[in-house]
């Protein structure tokens, strides 16, 4: 006879646990945020799922195109309702000297864009596309190069992060960059342990921050890896940008965290246009347009280049949201 007074009932081995919904979806989410992140990497697929009408056409929505022109054609839309933009040509892991300076030279190409069409934007530039995996110095001399052209401009420049085995590099080679200009920015991502540590140094230096919350499949060793634990991090590191008198980004699309950002900014005297939230093209118009309606100063990415696969694939892999939306889409052959 067992606990529950049936013989005919086995009793429940130790290891059991009660089934727990909320847990479940949360495993499956993750496991589905794993595999798109596998995916990411596996740039070869990028011609197979590139035959399929249905994938190629929701790849538009988050992607502006392969060509300069066509971002611009993407930020006159963003200026007209209100927000400014940020280029960001896609591409990175460069293995060649050659292929940096190509990624410089259309770097070159979009600042000159940017004067000449009168858009609102700026850019936005990965290390590795600039040799960071070749050569720290000649990184730097490229990275140079498109500071001191967005200088020449009046244009700002925005080093983003990669995953964690490039934020030391990338940290340096900004220092030297924010030693000579102020028109360069860089990002730092949330769930890294690090980042609190990391953003007290910038502030240190004026330095302007893209806070974002990261979207690379990273270790337990050197990030958190639940996402309230990271949702507290970014919470804790926004505030403390927010006070900082410095004007930073507030790169995110959690509308739970943006609300944290509006009462806290409210709260604290800190007006609505000593900082600005940024998010992603083609994810959350709505809220993006709403921001702007309430005052509130919006900066979209605007992602371009053949190079768009990878991006794609960590975009999926950020939001459930974006998962359905391809399924339903793919699914109805749309």
């Amino acid at each position: 006879m067992n606990l529950t007074g049936r013989a005919d009932c086995p009793a429940r081995p130790a290891f059991f646990t009660v089934f727990n919904p909320r847990q479940r979806v949360e495993q499956e989410l993750m496991i589905t945020r794993t595999t798109l992140l596998y995916l990411s990497k596996r740039h070869n697929l990028k011609d197979y799922f590139s035959r399929f009408d249905a994938f190629n056409r929701i790849t538009r929505r988050f992607i502006a195109g392969e060509e300069v022109d066509e971002a611009i054609f993407a930020i006159r839309e963003l200026n007209a309702l209100g927000a400014a933009a940020s280029f960001d040509h896609l591409g990175e892991s460069i293995s060649s000297e050659a292929e940096a300076e190509a990624e410089v030279r259309e770097y070159l190409r979009a600042l000159g864009r940017i004067e000449s069409s009168g858009i609102r934007a700026n850019v936005s530039v990965k290390l590795t596309q600039l040799g960071l995996d070749i050569d720290e110095e000649l990184c730097l001399r490229n990275a140079r190069r498109i500071v001191e052209e967005a200088a020449r401009r009046q244009n700002f420049v925005r080093v983003d992060m990669e995953d964690s085995t490039k934020t030391e590099g990338t940290l340096r080679v900004f220092r030297r960059l924010r030693e000579q200009y102020e028109n360069v920015g860089v990002a730092i991502q949330a769930y890294l342990y690090r980042s609190e540590r990391d953003i007290d140094d910038l502030l240190a230096i004026g330095a302007k921050i893209r806070l974002c919350k990261g979207a690379y499949a990273e270790p337990a060793s050197v990030a958190f890896p639940q996402k309230k634990d990271v949702d507290a991090n970014y919470a804790k590191l926004m505030r403390r940008l927010l006070l900082s008198g410095i004007y930073h980004g507030i790169a995110t699309h959690d509308e739970e965290i943006i609300a944290e950002a509006k009462d806290f900014a409210t709260h604290a005297g800190v007006a609505r246009d000593a900082f600005e939230f940024q998010m992603l093209y083609g994810i959350r118009r709505d809220l993006q347009v709403n921001l702007i309606e309430e005052g509130y100063r919006m900066r979209t990415y605007v992602p371009y280049g053949a190079y768009w696969y990878p991006y794609f694939m960590r975009r999926l892999a950020e939001r459930p949201a974006n998962i359905w939306f391809v399924l339903k889409n793919l699914l109805r052959g749309k």
